[in-house]
């Protein structure tokens, strides 16, 4: 190393050195030199001194993300479901373990570093009670945003949304967007006690992921099961790329990357969605003003996220530094996958709630509570009250009593588009009766007070479909040859081996 060298690179360290320094400037350069010839050399001999590497164990904002990728869901002759199209490859991964489980935090670590090594591109986000205890396990960056923001940032950004867990790890995936008419698809993994709505075991994880990952990728497909070593063949056709009958390249852009990319559905095998059907619920003060706005939830796992809204905090909202981003339009509606109640809480009388339908009185129930649920939510508690069990493509709602006193009071299925209120009758002698959506406590209603229940539309406009959350269906091992019978196959699966559907008692019940 020069003396010119030298001066271009340490200029900034010189200050800094003893003005006694008997080191002359050219033994100084020498001695720099033989430090650098000596690192080489440490390094050949396989040892290392030091690390110019930055940290690679980092929680990074979801704010430096790119926005929001929207897939493309299209409909077919042969299905009654419909079919995942990626325009690109997705970037941004919502990964959801289940909450006070160590074993599934492994498996979210496991499947973390799989997709991270064979997909190159992803950004892997985790809510910030999650990343704060996965970060340290895994080799690269991981993205969260505060609590209070999140459903905020996660609209605007997941692409794709992964839950290991249960029934109610989807749950929660769903309530991060109950204020969204979009939804990312949510890819489910049975990790839990029940697991009715999850579609795979976590063993499977490799294909469910390329599956999901690559649908509609155009890349022909080699082999599901196998070793990920194929590369890459695209297919030499044209396929039809929208419902208008245009056509586009077989080979969407930036699949190339992928290792093992031989193995994708392609345009002829893409993974299945259910768009689950969701109710719209607005609940409005004793002077019909729309109280939604101060019940925007934050990151239902978070602990310490807050107490849930009150009567009394309506003259008192919570300050917006705690808040999520204003909302500039009309009050927003909540989403529920499952249910509405209103029940009777701690106290020990019966609730007295009048009901309405299209504006017509049906009748006033004195029972612990009241369900309006989806026909997703009709497996879940409105089954364990006594309600009917409706497949989730019926596009219904269900009003369901819970424990009513009068046994002449039966479960009713409406169609979707029927809008229900539920209001508490002046005979509650002034009690508070809790709201519940989709078992999460959202705020205390009074006399005068309303909830107002509809169900959401399921609609296809130009920037594809709104209503519903997209959840990824495992593949039809049979059909019907129209391709029908089989879009039924984990649902009617979920029916007869977990909840074991009309099991007769003293048999094995495995008569087919």
């Amino acid at each position: 190393m020069s003396r010119t060298s030298f001066l271009a690179r340490y200029s900034r360290f010189i200050p800094v050195l003893s003005p006694k320094a008997t080191l002359s400037m050219d033994r100084m350069v020498a001695r720099l030199g033989n430090m650098g010839r000596n690192a080489v050399v440490a390094a050949g001999r396989g040892t290392r001194s030091f690390s110019a590497t930055c940290r690679r164990r980092e929680i990074l904002d979801i704010s430096t993300l790119p926005d929001r990728l929207v897939p493309l869901y299209h409909q077919t002759d042969t299905s009654s479901l419909l079919s995942l199209h990626w325009p690109r490859p997705p970037r941004n991964i919502l990964l959801m373990p289940k909450s006070h489980a160590p074993r599934v935090t492994v498996s979210a670590v496991e499947f973390a570093k799989h997709i991270h090594s064979n997909y190159p591109g992803l950004n892997l986000v985790f809510e910030s009670h999650v990343a704060k205890t996965i970060h340290d396990a895994l080799p690269f960056p991981i993205y969260t945003t505060d609590p209070s923001t999140s459903t905020f940032h996660f609209a605007r950004k997941i692409d794709l949304v992964t839950t290991l867990g249960g029934d109610g790890t989807i749950l929660r995936a769903a309530s991060l967007f109950s204020m969204e008419n979009i939804l990312p698809p949510i890819l489910s993994f049975s990790m839990g006690s029940l697991g009715f709505l999850g579609e795979w075991k976590f063993e499977e994880y490799k294909r469910a992921w390329r599956e999901c990952y690559m649908s509609g990728s155009a890349v022909t497909v080699e082999d599901l099961v196998g070793p990920h070593t194929q590369a890459g063949k695209p297919s030499r056709r044209r396929h039809k790329h929208d419902d208008s009958g245009s056509s586009s390249a077989a080979v969407s852009p930036g699949w190339e990357s992928v290792r093992g990319n031989g193995k994708s559905m392609g345009l002829q095998r893409t993974s299945k969605i259910l768009l689950r059907s969701r109710l719209r619920v607005g609940i409005y003060d004793s002077e019909g003003r729309n109280i939604n706005e101060h019940l925007i939830p934050s990151s239902t796992g978070e602990p310490d996220h807050g107490a849930p809204f009150s009567l009394d905090d309506t003259a008192h909202p919570p300050p917006s530094s705690s808040r999520s981003p204003v909302w500039t339009e009309s009050p927003p509606s909540l989403h529920a996958i499952n249910e509405v109640s209103i029940d009777r809480g701690v106290h020990p009388h019966l609730a007295i709630i009048d009901i309405y339908v299209n504006n017509h009185f049906l009748t006033e129930a004195v029972a612990d509570g009241i369900l309006v649920s989806t026909p997703t939510g009709s497996t879940a508690y409105s089954l364990s009250a006594g309600g009917s069990i409706v497949h989730p493509l019926v596009k219904s709602l269900l009003i369901t009593p819970i424990s009513p006193r009068s046994l002449s009071f039966r479960p009713l299925v409406l169609p979707l588009e029927t809008k229900v209120v539920l209001k508490l009758s002046k005979r509650n002698r002034g009690r508070e009766l809790p709201v519940s959506i989709d078992g999460k406590r959202r705020v205390g209603v009074g006399i005068g007070m309303e909830v107002r229940v509809e169900g959401e539309s399921l609609e296809k406009g130009p920037d594809g479909w709104r209503g519903g959350v997209p959840c990824v269906i495992r593949a039809s091992s049979k059909g019907d040859g129209d391709g029908i019978a089989g879009d039924d196959d984990s649902w009617v699966g979920g029916l007869n081996g977990l909840l074991k559907f009309n099991y007769p008692f003293g048999e094995s019940g495995d008569t087919h």
